[in-house]
């Protein structure tokens, strides 16, 4: 696992070049600027006082997936610049972006150690881990390995028809519902769903199980970070602090550049070329 995240950062100076056609055409930070800015004054508006609030993206990638090119530093000094407070780093199945992250964060932003992780239902998010939770697990048992570090669990983007790791998106809610309650959050709002109906489905399903919603950007590129965010009453920086939190947190929506979900699979695609791809899991997802 650690060679392949190696791997991944290792090939990352190569990766632009390979996409320099979709950067273009995305227009990088210019297309989104407009939107990073407007998302930066919203907050301004809300009163990023830690002291008082504490403002939260728990769902965002760097250069260590496979899907990225996002360098650590550039996203927390982006979080920082926007007025969170609070950043979770998710690669997917590692946790060394997240751990470097940790190490760059300046002060007034916290890191928290993430990971989101291809189980054999769908995607999962772990946060406040320790070490990566390994793919290819049932959901029960991936978020028994998070609770078991004292970390929390959460579902992203459950609805989502356009990703295959969606674990809700083909029918499955009846038989996960017994598995659902043990979950610590819902992912009510990802900025990169494509179909409204999925984000509102996902909404719904943390009322139906009386789990808190957040909104998250899912950031793949750095323009998108804090692009949706959660506020919450309060400090957040430990698990037991969070999930009190998340109870009275108010969701700040806002939707991902369409350019830069197409520079996603250009990523993609250039890092496939050179044999970085997600970690497959001991068992397919069924």
């Amino acid at each position: 696992m650690a060679d392949a995240a190696a791997e991944a950062v290792a090939e990352v100076e190569a990766v632009p070049v390979a996409v320099a056609g979709a950067e273009a055409l995305a227009g990088s930070e210019a297309v989104a600027g407009a939107e990073t800015d407007a998302r930066a004054e919203a907050l301004a508006r809300a009163g990023a006082d830690p002291d008082r609030r504490s403002f939260l993206d728990l769902h965002c990638h760097s250069c260590y997936s496979f899907d990225s090119i996002s360098r650590p530093a550039d996203i927390v000094r982006a979080a920082a610049s926007r007025g969170l407070t609070h950043l979770a780093i998710t690669d997917h199945d590692v946790i060394e972006g997240a751990l470097r992250a940790l190490d760059l964060a300046p002060v007034g932003l916290t890191v928290i150690v993430g990971e989101e992780i291809l189980t054999r239902e769908g995607d999962c998010l772990g946060l406040f881990l320790e070490r990566a939770v390994p793919p290819g697990l049932s959901l029960a048992e991936t978020i028994a390995a998070i609770h078991e570090q004292g970390g929390l669990a959460g579902l992203p983007h459950p609805f989502d028809q356009l990703r295959r790791s969606s674990g809700l998106a083909r029918g499955r809610e009846e038989l996960l519902a017994p598995v659902l309650p043990q979950l610590d959050f819902i992912e009510a709002f990802n900025a990169r769903v494509v179909n409204p109906s999925a984000n509102e489905r996902a909404a719904e399903l943390a009322v139906r199980h009386g789990l808190p919603g957040v909104a998250s950007s899912d950031a793949h590129h750095v323009s998108e970070v804090a692009v949706a965010c959660t506020i919450v009453p309060g400090p957040a920086g430990t698990p037991a602090g969070l999930k009190d939190a998340l109870s009275g947190g108010t969701l700040l929506t806002g939707r991902a550049s369409y350019y830069l979900r197409g520079l996603t699979w250009a990523v993609k695609i250039a890092k496939r070329a050179r044999g970085v791809r997600r970690i497959p899991p001991a068992t397919s997802i069924e």
